[in-house]
């Protein structure tokens, strides 16, 4: 959650750039969170090279490539878990890539608020 805050503070902050060691753990701490709010395994989110996590209630993957997956970068994947972002907004312009049946996550995006709290 520090990492969190501290990029949430650089975004409000002109000229502000967090470190990549920054980005990084808030990007796990935010896939973390999208799992343990949205458990399951029929989604791929992914957000190299920071990490990747299953979630979403589903049929379960096991091999090859996951027939559900969301791929974004870190800065356009911390604006969707804060709510800066709206999930149509960033499939819309191309920043994030979903393909399959299951794989829109505007419904359990933001993660956190604007005011850092939980969203439920």
């Amino acid at each position: 959650m520090a990492a969190l805050t501290s990029w949430l503070r650089s975004q409000e902050e002109a000229g502000a750039e967090p470190t990549s060691a920054v980005v990084r753990a808030a990007v796990r701490f935010t896939l973390e969170e999208l799992a343990v709010s949205s458990p399951g395994n029929s989604v791929e989110v992914r957000v190299p090279p920071a990490g990747a996590v299953q979630a979403i209630t589903g049929p379960r993957h096991t091999r090859g490539t996951p027939p559900n997956v969301v791929e974004t970068d870190a800065t356009t994947w911390l604006a969707l878990a804060t709510g800066r972002l709206a999930w149509e907004d960033a499939v819309a312009s191309g920043k994030v890539s979903a393909s399959g049946t299951r794989a829109d996550l505007g419904p359990v995006l933001p993660l956190i608020t604007r005011a850092g709290r939980f969203s439920s």
